[in-house]
């Protein structure tokens, strides 16, 4: 090691040496690399010597300005979500003034694959065991989501689509009421952390419908994302007689359960045009 030093002291000013006789192998190894990527250093590794050698800034280096992580980056109706929420028509049905379509999005590719790509970014960090998607519309986004991350993708489901399954507590939505949701027994292993993915979320009613049978079969929610969140129903007040969000969390003990949205009615401004003789046809009003 002494050696190497004098050997590469012009391009090694100032090391960190990992001795690996300590440590785990592989595992802390790539942990390491990324620590060095996120100081803005170069990893090296001596597989000679059985360490790890991580090179930082030569002491008359300017500071660099730390870049936001991937999990900040991509902030609630910023420029990609702008950009995105063209995409996204609002149309009157089931009985709601703005029924928000991803079919719109859906049609075009490249917007589909960016909004992967940011759900991918935000999440391939922070330690994620599996993806769950909820019937229907997670079931579009959850899969792709979970394939870019090298994740199992659990299927949350209506009743009666699947065997095996625990089925949480009916629950009420922005449509009207409904049943539970299934999940197959032996997908959520005890201590699993779980992503859960959705289209949109309003008043919450499915997503904690969703978190119960996580947490009744031992595993915990990250958190909760959704392309679209309605943040009228986060905290209204008693006069404008809308259901709250925050309320019914607190009632199911999931308060502690982070909701994140790319982009909210406030930048969803596209009114779908109607076709002559259009009709509201939804199943439920």
């Amino acid at each position: 090691l002494s050696r190497f030093f004098k050997t590469h002291h012009t391009t090694y000013r100032s090391c960190i040496v990992f001795p690996f006789s300590r440590l785990e192998g592989s595992r802390v190894s790539t942990y390491f690399v990324r620590v060095a990527v996120e100081l803005r250093c170069r990893p090296l590794v001596l597989t000679s010597l059985n360490n790890l050698i991580i090179r930082m800034p030569p002491r008359d280096t300017p500071t660099i300005k730390k870049e936001e992580s991937s999990f900040e980056k991509y902030e609630q109706d910023g420029d990609a979500a702008k950009e995105i929420a063209k995409y996204l028509p609002y149309f009157p049905f089931k009985g709601i003034p703005r029924f928000y379509d991803i079919g719109g999005f859906l049609d075009e590719p490249e917007i589909f694959q960016r909004i992967v790509d940011i759900f991918v970014a935000r999440y391939e960090s922070i330690g994620i065991d599996r993806v769950a998607g909820l019937d229907a519309r997670g079931f579009i986004l959850g899969p792709p989501i979970a394939l870019a991350l090298k994740k199992p993708f659990i299927m949350m489901r209506k009743q009666g689509k699947m065997p095996n399954t625990i089925s949480s507590d009916g629950y009420k939505c922005e449509y009207g009421n409904r049943q539970g949701l299934t999940v197959q027994r032996d997908r959520i292993k005890e201590g699993d952390r779980v992503l859960i993915i959705d289209d949109l979320v309003a008043t919450g009613g499915t997503l904690g419908s969703a978190i119960s049978l996580v947490k009744m079969l031992g595993g915990k929610v990250v958190e909760c994302a959704c392309v679209v969140e309605l943040k009228m129903f986060i905290n209204p007040s008693e006069e404008s007689g809308l259901p709250s969000r925050t309320k019914l969390f607190t009632e199911l003990s999931h308060q502690d359960v982070p909701v994140w949205g790319l982009i909210s009615e406030d930048v969803l401004t596209n009114e779908a045009k109607l076709p002559e003789g259009y009709v509201d046809d939804g199943e439920e009003h």
